[in-house]
């Protein structure tokens, strides 16, 4: 199986068969985003994925986890979607999930009915980037979505019953929005109630549109105290219940994990530790996407 171009997935997927089914991703045009940018989008012809599964049951024969890729697998047709997952149940029977990232326009295009086919199907968890609760950052970020687009996404896939795991992104605000990112995200959180919530941090890449604006004095990057002080008044103001909570990404200072509510205690104990200086933050050579 050839791979076309850098091929990204979820850490939870580091154990997946990996198909391309698109190349790219539809929107490509987030301000922070560096990912797909050597790609121009297409969905691949049905018959090139389903020549890739049948060369991964030669390579593989029994796949626990498939995760199809590229940024956003779920723009396929249902109809089409559902031969792929067919065919992955023909050929892996032993399969017990298949994942996909999907766009909020992605899952806002599809009905409820539709989703909980997918789900019938083989499809157990949807990945959704949301990156801020605040609408006026989903505009500078330009997104393309709005917060209540974003929540209404959100439902209709926890409305499924497909495992919905959402991400934030700390310092996507920059400097003078940090309480406005946390607060607004935690609201939308809430709203949304997912089985998984991780937070990333803002990483900087040249090429992209806010690495410029950073240069150019426009954006001011938060320090690693103001990052974990962000998320504090996160962990503060969501409201879920049994949602995942993980901040233990590559590119985060300090790695946090645990399940909203009942840790939410601890976690904040443990972010209050580190900003009195008891544990260090994460330098900055070894945060890595």
């Amino acid at each position: 199986m050839e791979y076309e171009g850098i091929v990204y997935r979820p850490p939870s997927e580091a154990y997946s068969l990996i198909v391309q089914v698109t190349i790219g991703c539809s929107h490509n045009g987030c301000t922070f985003c560096g990912m797909y940018k050597d790609k121009r989008f297409r969905v691949r012809e049905l018959k090139e994925i389903m020549a890739d599964l049948e060369q991964a049951k030669l390579d593989y024969g029994v796949v626990k986890r498939i995760f199809l890729a590229d940024g956003d697998a779920l723009v396929l047709k249902t109809s089409e979607l559902k031969i792929i997952l067919l065919k992955i149940k023909e050929l892996f029977p032993g399969c017990e999930r298949v994942g996909v990232y999907a766009t909020p326009n992605d899952i806002l295009a599809k009905s409820v009915e539709d989703l909980s086919l997918l789900k019938a199907l083989g499809i157990g968890i949807l990945y959704l980037g949301v990156e801020s609760g605040s609408n006026e950052i989903l505009k500078s970020i330009n997104k393309g979505v709005t917060a209540q687009n974003l929540i209404m996404a959100g439902r209709k896939v926890k409305e499924s019953g497909i495992k919905l795991s959402t991400t934030l992104i700390s310092g996507i605000g920059g400097r003078e929005k940090i309480s406005e990112n946390a607060i607004e995200s935690a609201k939308l959180i809430s709203a949304i109630n997912p089985d998984y919530v991780g937070f990333l941090t803002l990483m900087l890449e040249s090429g992209t549109s806010i690495y410029k604006d950073i240069q150019n004095d426009i954006f001011h990057v938060l320090t690693s105290e103001e990052v974990v002080q962000e998320l504090r008044e996160f962990l503060e103001n969501v409201e879920v219940t049994n949602c995942i909570f993980r901040s233990n990404h590559a590119s985060n200072y300090v790695s946090l994990s645990g399940t909203l509510p009942v840790d939410k205690d601890k976690l904040l104990s443990d972010i209050d530790i580190t900003l009195k200086g008891k544990h260090g933050y994460k330098q900055e050579e070894y945060r890595r996407l």
